[in-house]
């Protein structure tokens, strides 16, 4: 569905390539147990997780975006040249490597991720150094709330966490982001209404967002932030 082509593009250089490959074919291994043990949670939930509860959850899996999602990452960071990217939810480093592939090929620009597993920061470290992108990249390990808010001049943020968390991680970041800013919301159709708060949010022009609903089989929300004109 989606593409990027150029022959000078580090996204496609042996080092980035193999770690993309090894990430998913990681993933397609661990991630079908992961995702039924994660749906009969929910199944069986009477109330909403708590951040440590969905951690251990998740601890298993890596349930990153697909490939075409990764080269939309890097096509979108292309285009938009941001300085500061921020990413809710590194995982193994899946789309961390595509947005920092971006910003090397722009030559300009640093990605702030964020994850809470320490096994999964460590993984992604290691991923980044394997593929020479780690000085375009920072992982920090814990709550997202917490780590990102007092990021400034924020011109992307990628949401690719649990989504009952992207309307506070948003929030959280909101503050700080420019102008035009873009913020992409992947998964918000695919792990039932959690990402209804958040997308009632954006949606609601009061809010300084102008916002559209993309459909891939996951779902993803595309947002840009004007501002509210009280601000």
């Amino acid at each position: 569905m989606f593409s990027v082509h150029h022959e000078s593009m580090v996204l496609d250089a042996p080092c980035v390539r193999e770690t993309l490959d090894r990430i998913w074919a990681m993933q397609s291994q661990v991630n079908p147990a992961g995702e039924a043990r994660l749906k009969a949670a929910m199944a069986n939930r009477q109330r909403p997780f708590t951040v440590s509860e969905f951690v251990d959850l998740c601890a298993a899996g890596s349930f990153a975006a697909p490939p075409e999602i990764g080269r939309l990452l890097y096509a979108m960071v292309r285009a938009i040249r941001p300085a500061t990217v921020v990413e809710f939810g590194t995982g193994h480093g899946f789309s961390t490597l595509h947005i920092a592939a971006a910003l090397r090929d722009n030559g300009h620009g640093r990605l702030i991720t964020t994850e809470m597993h320490p096994d999964k920061v460590m993984a992604a470290r290691d991923n980044l150094v394997t593929a020479r992108l780690a000085e375009w990249a920072e992982v920090l390990e814990g709550d997202a709330i917490e780590t990102v808010g007092s990021i400034r001049d924020v011109d992307m943020l990628y949401l690719d966490g649990w989504t009952e968390f992207y309307l506070p991680v948003l929030q959280a970041v909101e503050p700080n982001l420019r102008p035009g800013a873009l913020i992409h919301a992947d998964d918000v159709g695919k792990f039932g209404k959690g990402a209804v708060p958040y997308l009632e949010y954006v949606c609601n022009p009061a809010n300084g967002f102008i916002s559209v609903s993309l459909g891939d089989y996951q779902g993803f929300e595309l947002s840009s932030w004007t501002g509210r004109s009280a601000d």
